[in-house]
C-alpha cells in the first residue's frame, strides 16, 4: 500500500465541494431518520431499510464518529441528547467540506434556511429548482388577478429566473420525476398552454406533472441559463417511488442534446444516472456539454456497487467531467457519509487504475483534485471560502474532532499524546504553526526507546530489543483533536506510531487493538464495545516535619453526600470538560478507599473507549491540578486501604445489536453462545491477560481476595469478589446478561494493550466454541481449596504469558518482546526498591 500513499493522502487531503445537496432540518423534524439511509417512503417500506447493507454500514460509521454503541437506539438518543449545530459540526468537520450547493427546492418538514448552513461551511451557494419555481409562481396567482395565460406565466416565470441569476450558481430539473427525460424542446405553445390549463385545473396548491407543460418550463430555463451562462442539474436514473425508472435514462435526453440551439448548455447528471450508468458515461464522452455526477449512488449503494458505478462512469467519461457530490439531505450524516464513502470509493477505483496501467500515481492525484474539487469550481464558476466561518460554530467545533479549530488565532499549542507500553501517557507539544505546516502529516520523530520505558526509568529496559538507536514517527489522529476544555489557548490529539507516515510501526498500541479488532470483525462480524469505570484518589499537600506529603482529600465513606459535596467543584469542571469532549458520564460517587472515587463512562465501540480513557485520565488529573488537589490513578496508593481498579464492561454486537445477550436462544447464563464462547476465552486466559491491565507490582497489592477486586480464577453471576462478573443493568430484562465486567484492571494499564488481550483471548474462545464452567455464587476465598487463584504477583503473571503463544501470535512477538521486557524491569526495579510505589502517585 506505500506505493499508492501519495494517491491516499490525495485523498484524505482534499476540501471537497459538495455540488449537490439539500437543506438539513430541525432535529424535531417530522422527517424519519431512516430515511438518511434509504429513498423508501411510508413506515412500511422504511421498515425494511435497517437490512440493508448501505443501513448497517453507514449506521456503524455513524456510531463510530459519534463514539455511541453501533445502534440505532443510540444513535438516535445521541442525536436528541445533543444540538443540531453540535451534529452538523461535528459531520461537516469530519467531512472536510469547502463549497456546499443546495437545492432547496425540495420541501421538507422544519428544514432550514440555506443561511443557516454558513455557519459550518466556508462557501454556500444556491441552485434553484425550476419546477419548484414555477409552482410557486403559479400559487401566487396572476399578477392581473385573472386566470393564468401561458404568456403571462412565461412573463413572471423568466423574469424571476434572470433576476435570480446573480444569486444562483445553477439551476435543476426533476423532471424524471413527474414525465421523465423525453423532453419535447419543440413543444407547441399550443401544446403549453393547454399543459398550463390541465396543471392549474388540478388544483391548489400546484403541482406540474403535466407532461407538455414541463417540456416548455424545461425548455423556457434552459434558454436563461445559455444566456446567464448557468449549468442545469437533471436528476438522472434512481429515486423514491415517485419516479418511473423507465424515464429517467439520460438516453431519453437526445432530444435536448441533438437541439444546436442548445449545444452550448452545460448539463449535469445527476446521481451517477445509477442504474444507466455505462448509458450516462457514453454521453458525456461525445456530447461536450454533458457532465456527471455521482451523489446518492454514494452512499446508497453497496461498496461494490459504489465502485462500479464510479467505474463504469469513468470507462468512458473524462476525469475532467465528473463531479463529486453528497446529496446530503435533512440529515447531517448524510453528508458525513456522502464524502466518507466518495473518498474511499474514489481511491479504490483509481488504484485499480493505476494498478492495471490506466493510470500513473500523478495522473491519478491529479484526477482526485478534479473530481472532489476542481471541476465543480470551474464549472459552477465559485470561489471557496468566500467568507470565514462563524465565530458561535467555531465554538461548536472547537471540542469536535477533525480541523476546523485548528485555524483560531488564539491557539498556540498542540499536544500529541501517546501512551507507552508502562501505561504513562506522555506528549511532545508543538506551536500551532508548526503543527499545521509540518506536523500534520509528518508526525514529530521518536526514539525508539519510548516503547520501552518503564514506571521508574525514562530510559529503555533491557530485554525490550529497543534502544536510544532507531527513531519513528508519532503521527496525529486528526479525528481525535480537540480544544483542551481547561487549557483553551491549547489543543490535545492522540498520535499514532509509524515508521513513515502511512506505515504503522509495530510496537504502536493503538495499531496493535485495530489490527485485533479488524480480526474480530473479519472472522466473526463482531466489534467489541467497551465502557471504562474510573476509580481515582484526591490527594492533597501538605507539610509535615518540614516535609512535603501528600494525604487524602478526606476520609468519608462510600458513597457519602458530604464527600461528593466537598469535591462538587472538581467533579462539576471534570464532567463538563468530559461533555465537550463528547465522551459521556454515566454516573460518579465516593468510592469506599479515602480520598477516593469513581467516575463510569459511557459504552461505546473499544478503540473510540480506549481513547476516552486517555482523555479522562488527562482531564481528571489535570482539573484536579488546577484545583490545587493530586488526582492519581495509582492502584494502591496506601497498602492499608481499599485500591483503585479500572474495571471495564464488555459486549459484543454485531450490525448494531448487542449479541451478547440471550435473545430468543435456549440458554443456562443469560448470554448467547456467541458471548459465552468470548466469554470463556478471556477467562480461559485471564492470568496473561493480567500482564496487560495489571503492569505494574502495585497492581497485585490490590488484587487481594475481599476487596471486590476478584482474585481467584472463576467468574460469577453479579458476583462482585469474581474477576469476571456477567451484568444485568437497569432496562435489561431480568435473567439475560448484557455484558460482563472485568475487574482486574486498572489505571496503570495501557488501555490499547488491555483491549487488544481481552479481544485475542475472545477470539481463541470463539475458534475453539470454548464454554464456561458452572459461576461461582457465593465468595470465592471460600472455596479457595477448589479454585485457583489468579497469578498473586507481576512475576506469575508473565510466567502465565510465556506460555500463550496465542496472545503471541496476535499482539505481535515484537510489541510482546518490548512488554515483558518492560515488566521484568518493573519487577527487579520495585524487588530493589520497596517504597518505590509511593512516587508513582506523579506518573499515574
Amino acid at each position: 500500500m506505500e506505493k499508492f500513499a501519495q494517491l491516499r493522502e490525495a485523498i484524505e487531503r482534499v476540501e471537497v465541494v459538495d455540488a449537490h445537496a439539500h437543506n438539513i432540518v430541525a432535529l424535531d423534524s417530522g422527517v424519519h431518520f431512516l430515511s438518511c439511509f434509504s429513498e423508501a417512503t411510508g413506515e412500511e417500506a422504511l421498515s425494511h431499510v435497517p437490512h440493508t447493507i448501505n443501513f448497517k454500514r453507514s449506521l456503524r460509521e455513524i456510531s463510530e464518529l459519534y463514539g455511541t454503541e453501533s445502534s440505532l437506539p443510540a444513535v438516535e438518543e445521541f442525536r436528541r441528547s445533543s444540538r443540531l449545530e453540535v451534529i452538523t459540526a461535528t459531520c461537516f468537520k469530519a467531512a472536510r467540506i469547502s463549497t456546499l450547493l443546495i437545492d432547496d427546492g425540495f420541501e421538507l418538514d422544519k428544514k432550514q434556511e440555506i443561511k443557516w448552513h454558513e455557519k459550518f461551511v466556508p462557501c454556500v451557494r444556491r441552485i434553484l429548482r425550476i419546477e419548484r419555481l414555477a409552482e410557486q409562481i403559479l400559487d401566487e396567482g396572476s399578477p392581473s388577478g385573472t386566470t393564468w395565460t401561458l404568456d403571462a406565466f412565461t412573463e413572471k416565470f423568466v423574469q424571476k429566473l434572470k433576476s435570480l441569476s446573480g444569486e444562483v450558481v445553477g439551476y435543476k430539473s426533476i423532471a424524471a420525476y413527474r414525465s421523465g427525460l423525453d423532453i419535447d424542446t419543440k413543444v407547441t405553445v399550443e401544446q403549453a398552454e393547454k399543459g398550463l390549463y390541465d396543471v392549474l385545473g388540478a388544483g391548489s396548491p400546484v403541482r406540474i406533472a403535466n407532461k407538455n407543460f414541463i417540456d416548455y418550463v424545461f425548455t423556457c430555463a434552459l434558454e436563461v441559463a445559455l444566456c446567464f451562462d448557468l449549468p442545469i442539474q437533471i436528476h438522472t436514473g434512481f429515486g423514491d417511488k415517485d419516479l418511473d425508472l423507465r424515464l429517467s435514462n439520460p438516453l431519453h435526453l437526445r432530444n435536448i442534446l441533438e437541439d444546436k440551439r442548445f449545444s452550448k448548455s452545460r448539463l449535469v447528471l445527476l446521481h451517477a444516472s445509477y442504474p444507466f450508468t455505462k448509458e450516462a458515461s457514453y454521453l458525456a464522452s461525445v456530447y461536450p456539454q454533458v457532465y456527471l455526477d455521482f451523489g446518492l449512488a454514494i452512499p446508497k449503494l453497496s461498496f461494490h456497487g459504489m465502485i462500479s458505478s464510479v467505474k463504469e462512469l469513468m470507462d468512458l467519461a473524462s476525469t475532467r467531467k465528473v463531479m463529486f457530490s453528497t446529496d446530503g439531505c435533512a440529515f447531517p450524516e448524510a453528508f458525513y457519509l456522502g464524502a466518507k464513502k466518495a473518498r474511499e470509493v474514489v481511491f479504490s477505483v483509481l488504484r485499480d487504475a493505476c494498478i492495471a496501467g490506466d493510470l500513473s500515481i500523478q495522473d491519478a492525484v491529479a484526477a482526485v483534485k478534479d473530481i472532489f474539487a476542481d471541476n465543480a469550481k470551474e464549472f459552477y464558476k465559485i470561489k471557496v471560502a468566500e467568507k470565514p466561518i462563524k465565530s458561535e460554530v467555531l465554538a461548536f467545533a472547537s471540542n469536535l474532532p477533525t480541523e476546523i479549530s485548528a485555524s483560531g488565532e488564539d491557539l498556540v499549542l498542540v499536544r500529541i499524546i501517546w501512551v507507552d507500553a508502562s501505561g504513562q501517557q506522555r506528549c511532545r507539544v508543538v506551536p500551532r504553526k508548526r503543527f499545521h505546516d509540518v506536523v500534520k502529516k509528518n508526525g514529530v520523530g521518536l526514539a525508539c526507546a519510548c516503547m520501552a520505558m518503564t514506571s521508574a526509568v525514562d530510559g529503555p529496559a533491557d530485554g525490550t530489543n529497543l534502544s536510544g538507536v532507531g527513531e519513528v514517527r508519532l503521527i496525529p489522529d486528526m479525528l481525535t483533536k480537540y480544544t483542551i476544555p481547561w487549557a483553551k489557548q491549547q489543543e490535545m490529539v492522540l498520535g499514532d506510531m509509524h515508521l513513515t507516515p502511512g506505515e504503522a510501526w509495530e510496537y504502536c498500541p493503538r495499531e496493535a487493538l485495530r489490527r485485533v479488532s479488524k480480526l474480530l470483525r473479519d472472522e466473526f462480524n463482531l466489534v467489541m464495545n467497551a465502557g471504562f469505570e474510573n476509580e481515582f484518589v484526591l490527594l492533597r499537600n501538605i507539610a509535615r516535619e518540614e516535609k512535603e506529603e501528600w494525604v487524602p482529600f478526606d476520609t468519608k465513606p462510600y458513597c457519602s453526600t458530604s464527600a461528593f459535596d466537598a469535591v462538587f467543584p472538581i467533579l462539576q469542571e471534570v464532567t463538563s470538560s468530559l461533555q465537550s469532549l463528547n465522551i459521556t458520564v454515566e454516573q460518579l460517587h465516593a468510592e469506599a478507599g479515602n480520598g477516593q472515587f469513581e467516575m463510569a463512562l459511557g459504552y461505546t465501540v473499544c478503540t473510540k473507549a480506549a481513547d476516552n480513557l486517555v482523555f479522562t485520565r488527562e482531564t481528571i488529573k489535570a482539573v484536579a491540578r488546577k484545583h490545587g488537589i493530586l488526582a492519581t490513578f495509582l492502584p494502591k496508593y496506601a497498602l492499608d486501604d481499599i485500591g483503585s481498579g479500572s474495571h471495564v464492561h464488555i459486549s459484543l454486537s454485531e450490525n448494531g445489536e448487542n449479541v451478547f445477550m440471550a435473545r430468543g436462544e435456549s440458554t443456562e447464563h443469560g448470554m448467547s453462545n456467541v458471548g459465552e464462547e468470548f466469554m470463556a476465552g478471556v477467562l480461559t486466559h485471564l492470568p496473561s491477560i493480567l500482564v496487560f491491565t495489571a503492569p505494574i507490582p502495585n497492581s497485585y497489592d490490590r488484587i487481594q481476595p475481599n476487596t471486590w477486586s476478584g482474585a481467584y480464577l472463576c467468574w460469577g453471576k453479579e458476583n462482585r469478589e469474581a474477576p469476571l462478573r456477567t451484568a444485568c443493568p437497569p432496562g435489561v430484562p431480568n435473567g439475560v446478561v448484557s455484558n460482563f465486567e472485568i475487574k482486574v484492571c486498572d489505571g496503570c494499564a495501557n488501555p490499547y494493550l488491555a483491549l487488544a488481550s481481552i479481544i485475542v483471548a475472545g477470539l481463541d474462545g470463539l475458534r475453539r466454541h470454548l464454554k464456561l464452567p458452572k459461576p461461582v455464587d457465593q465468595n470465592p476465598d471460600n472455596l479457595k481449596e477448589e479454585i485457583q487463584r489468579l497469578p498473586k504477583s507481576l512475576s506469575e503473571s508473565l510466567e502465565a504469558l510465556e506460555k500463550d503463544t496465542l496472545m503471541r501470535d496476535l499482539i505481535g512477538e515484537k510489541l510482546l518482546t518490548a512488554i515483558k521486557g518492560v515488566r521484568k524491569a518493573e519487577i527487579k526495579y520495585h524487588a530493589e526498591n520497596k517504597d518505590a510505589y509511593k512516587k508513582l502517585i506523579h506518573r499515574y
